[in-house]
């Protein structure tokens, strides 16, 4: 009995901290301090294109609107002191390319959170600069139908109507999103990475995934291109279910069982679905267990310190299936910590 009573006791105890260690909220924490404790930025350098990495950018707007959420001042002072160093130390950036004028998602969310009028004017100029001498069918110039640029433009225009309830950056993300769909989404819902690149890979398909479910969390239903854009999201959501593995995870190349589960894309899917299902674009009852399965085998992938393990690294085009399949696994690239922290802010929406 005396044994009985102990491994209760011991099986209650680790339960409880599972479920400490294993909480958004906790893990979403221990890794926007990791962030804030890394003493450089991460930068995106081309002969062409120089700015902060948008993995950079991508993890700071996460962490800012994660601290937000859980109202922690301390944190998002620290975010602030952090990013203002990019203003501070005139960091240069080209805003020649989406890579880096995504950079504007950040300021825009600082400025939401701490209502600093730097963050807001440093961001709009991003979200404006895309739209300079536009294509002749109104696309911005900086489109190359690459499937990572439909969180990279939409993210920054929903951004900028977030601040400004401006419909035209609706309108903007909208007709660009809609033109992408029409060029890359194949019959099976999902995304070659490019126009001559036949493969589903992983991120690629996250960055997808995750951009049209923050535009379609704002975009009115009366919008022109709203039955596109929700057909398009919907129907990727639909064929994600049927790739998902019985741990939650998600592949290198999302059809193909044998290459390695991949972490980026898997808190991708995980919050695209989660923000769908919580904002009514997706069922409940179908798109809840896979979100939850999801956020359960990441959790094994996260070190003590909040850094995540298997993130696939940055990944160009190609038509070499094999180098999709081998491309090298990172822990704490900021590829995944990004995602990683809008998954936990997911989780954490009534």
């Amino acid at each position: 009995m005396k044994f009985f009573t102990l491994l209760v006791f011991v099986t209650g105890f680790l339960s409880g901290y599972s479920q400490t260690v294993s909480s958004p909220e906790e893990i979403g924490k221990r890794v926007i301090s990791e962030l804030i404790s890394r003493p450089e930025f991460m930068m995106y350098r081309t002969e062409t294109v120089r700015g902060v990495h948008y993995a950079e950018a991508c993890a700071g707007f996460g962490a800012a609107r994660l601290a937000g959420l859980l109202n922690e001042k301390e944190l998002l002072r620290q975010l602030e002191d952090r990013y203002l160093r990019v203003f501070e130390d005139k960091i240069e950036n080209t805003s020649n390319h989406v890579d880096v004028n995504v950079y504007g998602i950040l300021p825009l969310e600082l400025y939401l959170q701490v209502k600093n009028g730097i963050f807001l004017k440093q961001g709009l100029e991003f979200a404006d600069d895309e739209w300079k001498d536009p294509l002749p069918d109104g696309l911005t110039r900086l489109t190359r139908f690459w499937i990572d640029d439909i969180w990279m433009i939409g993210a920054l225009q929903v951004q900028a109507y977030r601040v400004t309830g401006n419909k035209i950056y609706l309108e903007r993300a909208a007709l660009e999103i809609d033109a992408y769909i029409k060029k890359l989404q194949q019959s099976n819902g999902l995304f070659y990475h490019g126009l001559e690149y036949p493969f589903f890979w992983g991120r690629g398909n996250g960055w997808v995934a995750a951009g049209l479910a923050e535009l379609l969390s704002v975009l009115p239903e009366d919008n022109p291109h709203y039955g596109v854009i929700r057909q398009g999201y919907e129907k990727m959501m639909d064929t994600l279910l049927k790739y998902q593995d019985a741990d939650g995870m998600w592949h290198q190349l999302i059809d193909h069982p044998e290459s390695y589960k991949e972490t980026s894309s898997t808190a991708m899917f995980g919050y695209a679905i989660t923000l769908g299902y919580k904002k009514g674009l997706l069922p409940a009852e179908l798109f809840r267990p896979a979100s939850e399965k999801a956020w359960a085998g990441l959790i094994s992938y996260i070190e003590p310190d909040g850094k995540l393990r298997d993130v696939c690294v940055g990944t160009g085009q190609t038509n070499d299936i094999n180098f999709y399949l081998t491309r090298p696994r990172s822990t704490g690239d900021l590829h995944g910590q990004a995602p990683l922290l809008w998954f936990a802010y997911s989780m954490l929406l009534e």
